[in-house]
This record gives structure tokens, C-alpha cells and sequence, in this order.
């Protein structure tokens, strides 16, 4: 995974689990039109209960998720919640503070356990059904009024670590629109779309990245977890019970994230048979730990 290049950078603490949220994009060029059609901006009202907005002095890394308010975005943003507070507490930990950038335009119940910031999402129809231009909107919104004082943007999806992401974020959002627009660019990249639309806007302005081939692993492709920081799991695991995996093909066991839509999945997952490789059962198992720990887990979705 690319990091900016800066001197005197120090090691993030352990492993760092980041969720496959439904996230969303938006284009630099119409920032003027969105926002004279838009209401006042609800993050700058959003009151922080637990106290967490408070700048934690010293620390290197602000995490930033971009979520929707809907249950699959919730239960996802939970556990990573979870996960973020246990590695921020570690002894030497250079996590700071946190922030879930919520681009549903209101609140929603989860703003009373974690700290969040709510900004508005794109007018209807701008997204062109690729709901992931929402993400760099929203980047956009929150970082015209944040304050962070830590040094680096630790940015949960597409999973990169950033010091200009300010400088960044209006290009990054005006060249993923025109490549959405562009019929034969929109086909060659589909989903990820996005995610070569934030390396062109990079080489635009000519930042530099260090790539780190052992920063993120996604089960199932990823076989050992090693001295990784970030578990990603956006693939289904499909396994028969002797271990073999079936992917593209429903597993006799199986996660998938995709299968809870509507709903977080329920504490206490079945492990998986011998023979699956060490990341998905250390994800299954992180997942489960989070699940145990968390209150109100299976029905605060449903409130």
C-alpha cells in the first residue's frame, strides 16, 4: 500500500483491521453548483457525546471512514471502530483520533459511540449509479472544516496513507467524474474506478508514494497474515469442509460480507474447517472477538 513520502516516519502499531464500507465519489467541477443547491452543512452542528473530537496532540495518524447509514455500512464501521480503539491503546500505538465521515446528510443512532462528522451527499443523478463517487464529495466536505492535528490521514478505504490529502482531494474527485462520463474508461475500470482516478490526481500533482507490499492482505488471495497491518475483506470465502476453496461457487463455509445487507451477521461465526489458510481464519476470529465486545450488537441495527 503507498504511503506519501516524508522524513522521519515511524511504524504504525499492529494490525489494523479496515472494513469494505459502501463508499462514494464526486468531481471537483461541480463543487461550485453542489454547493450553492445545498443546505447548511450538518457536520458543522454534529456534537460528539463520547467526547472523542478533542485533538489528540502528538499522534501521527487521524482515521477517516467514509460510511453511509445504512445496516451493512453500520455493523461494518463497528467493528472497525472496535478494532481502531485496541490497536489506539497499544503501548507505542501512533493512532489518533478517529472520525466516520457520514455522507447520508443526517444523523443516525451510531453518532452517540463513535465520533462523527455528517455532510451531505450528491444531489440525485450525479453519481450516475456508481454510488462511490459520494467518497471523495465527502472527503472534500469535512476537510474544509476539520481540524487535524495529527500529521498523517490514515484513509480506511481504498486503504492509503496520506499528508496532502487537502491538495488531493478536488482533482482526485473532478477526474474520477470525467472517467465515469467517458463510456470506454468507465467499462475498462468498473468498480475501482475511483481508486485510478486518486493515482492520476496524484500524478498530477506530483506526490510520491512508497509502496508496501505487506501493508494490506485480503483474504482469501492472501494466504498468510504475516507482519501485515490491514485486513481487508471484500471477497467472499468459500471453502468445502476439506479446506479447498470454492470461489465463485457457494462453500459448504463461507463469510461474506454480502450476506448481511440488511443486517450485522451474528456473534459467535463457525471457524473454518483445517486446511483454510491463516488469513481468513484470523479474520473470522477478529471479527468474532469485535462481535463479543461490542454492545447492543445484533439489535442496535435495527432500532
Amino acid at each position: 500500500m503507498p504511503a506519501i513520502e516524508r522524513k522521519h516516519v515511524r511504524r504504525v502499531s499492529p494490525l489494523f483491521v479496515v472494513f469494505g464500507l459502501v463508499f462514494l465519489f464526486a468531481a471537483y467541477n461541480l463543487l461550485h453548483m453542489v454547493m450553492h443547491n445545498k443546505g447548511p452543512n450538518p457536520g458543522a452542528a454534529v456534537t460528539d457525546a463520547l467526547g472523542m473530537s478533542d485533538p489528540v496532540t502528538g499522534l501521527r495518524y487521524h482515521v477517516a471512514v467514509t460510511a453511509t447509514d445504512a445496516p451493512y455500512s453500520q455493523w461494518q464501521c463497528r467493528i472497525m471502530y472496535y478494532w481502531y480503539k485496541k490497536v489506539r491503546d497499544m503501548p507505542g500505538s501512533d493512532m489518533g483520533n478517529f472520525t466516520r465521515i457520514l455522507h447520508s446528510g443526517r444523523t443516525d443512532h451510531l453518532m452517540e459511540e463513535m465520533h462523527t462528522f455528517v455532510v451531505d451527499p450528491l444531489p440525485d443523478g450525479l453519481d450516475r449509479g456508481y454510488i462511490v463517487l459520494n467518497r471523495p464529495w465527502a472527503f472534500v466536505q469535512w476537510l474544509e472544516s476539520a481540524t487535524i492535528e495529527e500529521e498523517y490521514i490514515l484513509m480506511a478505504e481504498p486503504d492509503h496513507i496520506f499528508s496532502i490529502l487537502e491538495e488531493i482531494a478536488p482533482t482526485w474527485m473532478n477526474v474520477s467524474l470525467r472517467m465515469k462520463e467517458d463510456p470506454e474508461t468507465d467499462k475498462a475500470f468498473g468498480w475501482v474506478l475511483e481508486m485510478y482516478g486518486y493515482a492520476v490526481a496524484s500524478a498530477l500533482h506530483k506526490v510520491k508514494h512508497i509502496l508496501r507490499k505487506d501493508f494490506m492482505l485480503q483474504p482469501p488471495w492472501d494466504l498468510e497474515v504475516g507482519k501485515s497491518f490491514i485486513i481487508h475483506y471484500t471477497y467472499g470465502c468459500d471453502y468445502s469442509m476439506k479446506g479447498e476453496l470454492t470461489y465463485g461457487k457457494i462453500g459448504e463455509w463461507r463469510f461474506d460480507k454480502r450476506s448481511y445487507l440488511s443486517g450485522p451477521p451474528p456473534r459467535n461465526l463457525s471457524l473454518p474447517p483445517p486446511g483454510v489458510p491463516e488469513s481468513v481464519v484470523r479474520l473470522v476470529k477478529m471479527v468474532n472477538e469485535a462481535t463479543a465486545n461490542i454492545p447492543k450488537w445484533e439489535t442496535l441495527n435495527r432500532s
